[in-house]
């Protein structure tokens, strides 16, 4: 038998539906052996405790979790003194960490109502929670989750699943569907958005209309979310394995632009270059973390700026008559500034961008020993990866130079030197002279 634990608040109605062990496919041999020792810990301490959200969904579709989340109904103060490899974060709510080696089990106290009265909650002019340390029952932890298949809890001591918001309803119909009323929801934390595509995407579901109508009315509030954040959010979005179905996802809900206004003005069209570039570049770094290869955020933000920068480059050409290369550098510099305004870039990754773009000026260049300095370049493989992106998108000279590029760098010696010799034939560079040797003079010889 189902037993069926109800609440009421001001906004919304939960029945929690407990599903017996036997009518779930939930195994403890599926569930990090960390993440049972914590909750096994906080049992034996007298607290309740579950996993919960994103790895409950993914156990429930047959899915690996990627990490596991449990929450209490222990304070933080509390958890901490059940471990002694426990640390405190967060401002916006406090969490706690309890670390294993690599392994992070993140453990949250259940979340409460937040109210006017609440000292310990806050919100901006426009219903966004900037600080949130309001602590609650199960039942209200519930109703502060975003998406309905993000509310049950697994209870290792009876090995049930309680269903708060018909999540597993959910997960059978393929649906995203937000809990509560959407427009308060998305206020209140704007990269709700995001994490509704991004869910879509990996999860091979659609955005019910009542949860994406108001998505088109507030993608602006995004502006409001801290700068490091929205970078780490990137990374979700678009280094997954569903990186190109979330970015067509994100373009149809004009949710790009104001995470990359540089791209603002052609996001929209069908054909342009830049909407082909990005998608080339999605599409085989999808088949790259889908196999196991590594992949690197610069590539990406190289790609989803190139344009942008060598548009404004040329302007400042025309405008500021600047030659070509002072052009470039101030115009690298410019878009990455404007960018990370946005989308805080750390530095270890803006300079691996610069190299890239620096190599698409530099590859053209293949006279005498460029060509083999070039290839000892650390980034020459990124480089090169670029331009053949780049060379699919415009043809033309680009993919010619890809192509000779390709074949330079795997041909042995005597390839590459008749591969040097093609090309200042077909360019019409006659090879350098030797230099004749100066004719001495009488007092070169003087002691």
């Amino acid at each position: 038998m189902k037993r069926v634990l109800s609440r009421e608040s001001n906004n919304t109605t939960l029945k929690g539906v407990v599903i017996p062990r036997a009518e779930h496919c939930i195994s403890r041999e599926d569930i990090s052996d960390n993440a049972l020792k914590v909750m096994y810990r906080l049992n034996n301490a007298g607290f309740d405790a579950y996993l919960v959200g994103g790895c409950v969904r993914d156990l429930m579709l047959g899915h690996k979790p990627k990490d596991f989340d449990v929450v209490t109904n222990a304070t933080p103060e509390q958890i901490k003194e059940l471990f002694r490899n426990c640390r405190l974060i967060g401002r916006r709510f406090r969490l706690a960490h309890v670390v294993f080696g690599r392994e992070i089990i993140e453990v949250a106290t259940f979340r409460g109502h937040h109210s006017d009265e609440t000292s310990s909650a806050k919100q901006d002019e426009q219903g966004q929670l900037v600080r949130d340390n309001v602590f609650g029952t199960i039942e209200e932890d519930a109703e502060r989750r975003d998406f309905t298949f993000n509310a049950m809890y697994y209870d290792v001591a009876t090995f049930s699943v309680t269903d708060f918001a018909n999540g597993v309803n959910a997960i059978n119909r393929r649906e995203v569907e937000l809990i509560g009323d959407p427009d308060v929801r998305y206020r209140e934390d704007p990269v709700r958005m995001l994490r509704a595509v991004r869910f879509a995407a990996k999860l091979g579901m659609n955005i019910t209309p009542r949860s994406a109508k108001p998505i088109l009315a507030h993608g602006h509030l995004l502006s409001n979310i801290p700068a490091a954040r929205l970078f780490e959010e990137t990374l979700k979005l678009f280094l997954s394995g569903h990186g190109l179905d979330t970015f067509r996802l994100l373009n149809h809900y004009k949710l790009l632009d104001p995470l990359f206004p540089a791209l603002a003005n052609v996001l929209h069209t069908k054909d342009g270059r830049e909407i082909q570039l990005l998608e080339i570049v999605l599409k085989n770094t999808d088949e790259r973390i889908n196999s196991g290869q590594r992949v690197t955020p610069a590539f990406l933000y190289a790609s989803l700026l190139w344009y942008p920068v060598e548009e404004h480059a040329l302007k400042l050409q025309s405008e500021a008559g600047l030659n070509s290369n002072d052009a470039f550098n101030i115009a690298m510099g410019d878009i990455l500034h404007k960018q990370t305004l946005r989308i805080m870039i750390p530095k270890r990754f803006s300079t691996v961008i610069r190299d890239i773009w620096i190599l698409q000026q530099r590859l053209p260049r293949r006279f005498g020993r460029r060509a083999f300095q070039l290839l000892s370049h650390p980034k020459f493989r990124a480089g090169y990866d670029f331009l053949l992106a780049r060379g699919q998108v415009e043809g033309g000279q680009t993919l010619e130079l890809a192509d000779w590029w390709t074949q330079f760098q795997h041909a042995d010696a005597g390839k590459q030197k008749k591969l040097l010799n093609q090309l200042r034939q077909h360019e019409g560079s006659a090879p350098r002279k030797r230099r004749r040797p100066r004719k001495s003079k009488p007092e070169d010889h003087a002691e």
